[in-house]
């Protein structure tokens, strides 16, 4: 049988014994700590009210066909959802579920080759990738086959793994690195040497508590070679991981524990070891894209980007907060069902890519996605999904990321300039870092905070954070500010960044003594 025939069965007969696990924790039989344990590696979380579910559809490095969208749409609707949530992580979540719901559309989802397995959990998560790789022109090759194979390889074993915490890979196809693979447990950064192409490689990276930046090793690999290394350090994180403290066990935190050169060295053996004994030599799929020429057009627009395939373009969509209305993912289908070529990319940005456009079909798209998505890039930030639904969270990140877009619209009298000085922002519900808050320029992260004797809501803010290749750093804290504040400060912040005439990065270097006098009035 073959193999992808194999993992869809064994996943289709799990199904039942996840539903009852379902069932114990809605009748109190089961801890709702227990129950993460075990629904985090099927794609699925209680949410906050402990009675709905949310489920976490897999697309493999955000790699969607048209047809996936569609059978997205048509869950959606059976359920009565308001619309769908694109996630930081190239996935989509369904939420506000119950377990029939959430069992019905796993099942439905498996025999359309659309998993939720290793979704969450202690497994390999969804392998990243930069959403234009393979139409941008500033790319060194299209990493996408390594990205896909990669996640495929996963899949192939997902159920089998036992891991301490997590594990996230990345690609990216220019140092623009917008799947973040100097942040990652393992990244992979494509790059040209002799007109050959290569890996830089970055390991031990990762955000949340205790963030650290992935170690570039000295050596560049071949791409035939991707799956030794990410099977090596699986193996060495297996070893050397650990399991009796979920809080220190993530891969950085064997960085921590053995030392830079050790660790280095112990996953170089490890790599080398799996290179004798296993043929892991990666199997590539072919991705096709466009070459009949397609149609010029002269349009400027930040959402529309010229591919190098002639005549072809790419359209990006950002509901704001990753939140796609229903009525709107129609609006969507309808229009790519007439294209010829059009193809989805999911963006670790929480918004769309829709590639492989000519001209006529982006402009027609851009003008018809104009009602739902963000245009300025204040409404392109992001947010994590936060409380209510979210069992982690402790402050309402999307409420908050609202409360920001709306401020600034009011007190901009229909002019966008701040609202384009002001670079996208990352917003986090919590210390973990679903909203990459520790690589933003600007980002915020949920805290509960004691200020004038009482509780209140509150945000620490991080600046100046980057995940371009050799800007890479952490962002720098500065201090914690109540939630109701927030808009207000930023947009005084926005005001002197418009000002200046300057992007935010060079503004905030030349002013950083200016930005400090603003934020130090509304610092408790």
């Amino acid at each position: 049988m073959h193999n992808l025939e194999k993992t869809k069965e064994i996943f289709l007969s799990e199904i039942p014994s996840f539903k009852e696990q379902c069932l114990k924790l809605l009748n109190g039989d089961l801890t709702k700590m227990d129950y993460k344990g075990i629904s985090g590696g099927y794609g699925v979380y209680a949410q906050r009210d402990q009675k709905s579910f949310m489920i976490r559809l897999r697309f493999s490095s955000g790699v969607v066909t048209i047809s996936q969208l569609h059978k997205v749409y048509k869950f959606a609707k059976q359920y009565n959802l308001d619309g769908i949530h694109f996630t930081t992580r190239q996935a989509v979540q369904l939420h506000d579920l119950d377990v029939d719901g959430i069992c019905n559309i796993m099942e439905e989802a498996i025999k359309n080759n659309i998993f939720t397995r290793g979704g969450g959990g202690n497994f390999p998560r969804n392998v990243g990738l930069s959403p234009l790789s393979g139409v941008d022109p500033d790319e060194a090759f299209d990493v996408t086959p390594y990205a896909v194979a990669t996640d495929n390889h996963f899949m192939s074993k997902i159920t089998t793994y036992n891991l301490p915490r997590k594990l996230k890979v990345s690609y990216s196809s220019c140092p623009l690195d917008a799947a973040h693979t100097t942040v990652q447990d393992l990244g992979f950064l494509a790059v040209m040497k002799d007109n050959r192409p290569y890996f830089k490689v970055f390991v031990g990276g990762g955000l949340g508590k205790n963030p650290n930046i992935g170690l570039e090793l000295d050596e560049l690999v071949e791409p035939k070679d991707v799956l030794y290394y990410v099977e090596g350090l699986t193996k060495l994180f297996m070893d050397e991981g650990d399991y009796s403290n979920k809080h220190k066990a993530r891969v950085r935190y064997m960085v921590y524990k053995l030392g830079e050169e050790e660790f280095i060295k112990k996953f170089k053996e490890y790599t080398a070891k799996e290179k004798e004994s296993n043929n892991l030599d990666i199997q590539l799929e072919n991705i096709e894209y466009p070459t009949d020429g397609g149609v010029e057009i002269n349009v400027k627009d930040c959402r529309l980007f010229q591919q190098k395939q002639n005549g072809y373009y790419s359209v990006y969509i950002h509901p704001i907060g990753g939140q796609l209305k229903l009525d709107d993912l129609n609006k969507l289908l309808n229009t790519l069902d007439s294209c010829k070529h059009a193809s989805i990319r999911l963006a670790m940005t929480e918004g769309i890519f829709i590639i492989n456009l000519d001209g006529k079909e982006a402009e027609n798209l851009l003008q018809i996605s104009k009602k739902f998505s963000g245009c300025t890039s204040i409404e392109k930030s992001i947010s994590c999904i936060g409380v209510p639904r979210c069992q982690m969270g402790i402050q309402n990140s999307q409420k908050m990321l609202h409360e920001i877009i709306d401020y600034f619209k009011e007190n901009s009298n229909g002019d966008n300039t701040i609202l384009n000085a002001m670079p996208r922002i990352y917003i986090s519900g919590c210390m973990n870092s679903c909203g990459v808050h520790q690589i933003g320029a600007i980002g915020l992260t949920g805290k509960k905070k004691k200020a004038y004797g009482q509780m209140c809501d509150a945000f620490e803010i991080f600046v100046d954070g980057d995940f371009e290749y050799k800007k890479t750093r952490l962002g720098k804290s500065l201090g914690d500010f109540k939630a109701d504040e927030i808009p207000k400060m930023l947009f005084e912040i926005g005001e002197k960044v418009a000002n200046s005439e300057m992007d935010f990065y060079t503004y905030y270097a030349a002013n950083e003594n200016e930005i400090e006098e603003i934020t130090s009035k509304y610092n408790i």
